[in-house]
């Protein structure tokens, strides 16, 4: 042992005390001398984890009492308060819960979130919710960029990241609080409780097919059914309510009972489409989508398909949408009258709602204008948008006179 160790007792506490000057209290013009004792117990937490949570605590509050000394000069009150939310963290470290601490170790690095399905991970193991995951490829695409992990900045794509099947299950055995009854139940579990069994789930009354608008917690259900006034309104009364009722659902029968007759004419054509990504020749270039030509109806076509109606840069915009063109690339010797609609391909997942449009196609007019393709939301938007290449499925309706 050298000489130095001996003196000070040994080890890096003693180098550390040797650093402050002798003297140093809370009158002396040392940076550190407003911290008084709590200065050696930040000394002493700094030379072992040995010290008590009551020292640390105590410690904080000095440095607190030091932050807030009137008379201090105005940097020396900001370095005390600094050191004491410091001293306090560190004292509070300690005695966190396991799941809070499991909370910011499994939680997604792009919305600090936990993730509520799919994780994924980088090749560094840096974890990304589904979502955020998909949103960041989304972005790097319209962006004309490689997607690239917010903490290290290694690449990333659907190839380069897996999915950490471990995190997943780690995540849905974590308690998580019911939006109702605040009651603690794993992830795994929480779903199934807040639809069939918290009694406070929120729920409505029975009688809502004839027009009752309650919302209530469950328990108080039975209660509500029993004294509910829509049984005993006279036919009349019930006939306005179903009326109302009706009028929302006719345009969804419309659009079934289209769908049906289309399927009876004799040219019907369909075939799977691939839009691939290019980019305009503009000075800022815009992302649009186009497939090559294919034929249906014995006629050639192509689609082409754009984000956000050719927005300058819609990827800083969150709203994300689609629309599409179909173009007639052969010559037609009458006009030809279609029928046409896009929807999901056979092996995707997207939620792309039937929407049929109708256009009569000419020499002279070839080409439909963009139409909206019907996604549920920008979350769907996104799944396309990563995607390396959109593969929908349309149909084509010849209509004869």
């Amino acid at each position: 042992m050298s000489g130095a160790e001996e003196a000070g007792g040994g080890g890096p506490a003693a180098g550390l005390a040797d650093a402050i000057p002798a003297g140093a209290g809370r009158g002396s013009g040392w940076p550190g001398a407003a911290a008084g004792p709590a200065a050696a117990a930040a000394l002493g937490e700094a030379a072992g984890p040995g010290l008590p949570d009551e020292a640390g605590l105590a410690g904080a509050r000095q440095l607190q009492e030091a932050a807030g000394d009137p008379d201090a000069p105005p940097k020396k009150r900001l370095r005390a308060a600094e050191a004491a939310e410091a001293a306090a963290a560190a004292a509070a470290a300690g005695s966190g819960k396991l799941e809070e601490r499991l909370y910011s170790v499994l939680c997604c690095t792009v919305c600090l979130d936990l993730p509520k399905a799919s994780v994924y991970q980088c090749t560094n193991g840096h974890l990304m919710c589904a979502g955020c995951f998909i949103h960041l490829l989304a972005d790097a695409r319209l962006k004309e960029e490689q997607a690239t992990c917010p903490n290290c900045r290694c690449e990333i794509s659907k190839s380069l990241c897996c999915r950490n099947l471990a995190v997943e299950k780690a995540v849905s055995e974590l308690p998580s609080e019911c939006g109702f009854c605040l009651r603690q139940f794993p992830r795994s579990l929480l779903e199934r409780h807040q639809k069939e069994e918290c009694q406070d789930r929120v729920t409505q009354c029975k009688y809502k097919r004839i027009g009752c608008p309650w919302h209530g917690p469950f328990h108080e259900l039975t209660v509500h059914e029993a004294a509910c006034a829509h049984p005993t309104k006279t036919g009349n009364e019930l006939m306005e309510i179903l009326d109302e009722m009706d009028q929302s659902h006719r345009k969804e029968m419309q659009l079934y009972n289209s769908i049906f007759s289309l399927l009876s004419f004799e040219k019907i054509g369909y075939t799977e489409v691939q839009f691939r990504p290019y980019r305009t020749d503009d000075f800022i270039t815009r992302l649009y989508y186009e497939t090559p030509r294919f034929t249906v109806l014995n006629q050639t076509w192509v689609l082409k398909a754009r984000v956000n109606d050719s927005e300058r840069n819609p990827n800083l915009s969150c709203k994300r949408t689609l629309s599409f063109q179909l173009l007639l690339k052969s010559k037609v010797t009458a006009p030809l009258e279609c029928s046409f609609l896009l929807l999901k391909g056979p092996y995707d997942d997207v939620k792309i709602s039937p929407v049929i449009y109708h256009f009569v196609f000419t020499n002279e007019s070839n080409e439909t204008d963009y139409v909206p393709l019907p996604i549920v939301d920008s979350v769907e938007c996104n799944k396309l948008l990563a995607a390396k290449n959109i593969n929908l499925r349309l149909f084509l309706f010849q209509i004869q006179k």
